[in-house]
């Protein structure tokens, strides 16, 4: 059989198989682009929270140190 005789089908398939091919790069980098935000937001707010931890810690401490100081009084 030749090849020529397989080119009414392959040519078709070829197109088809092209446009899936671009469909699923789309997709891909769509979801990976998502991904990547959500990484992004997920480390702000995470540094934020650390930030917070932080101040409740100097809040803490302030509260700690004037208890002492009006006991001592």
């Amino acid at each position: 059989m030749e090849v020529y005789a397989l080119l009414p089908f392959l040519i078709p398939f070829a197109g088809m198989l092209t446009a899936i091919v671009v469909v699923w790069a789309v997709v891909w980098y769509k979801a990976h682009e998502k991904e990547l935000q959500f990484h992004q937001d997920l480390r702000l707010k995470e540094m934020e929270h650390q930030r917070r931890m932080k101040e409740l810690e100097l809040e803490v401490e302030k509260v700690k140190a004037t208890q002492v100081s009006s006991r001592a009084a």
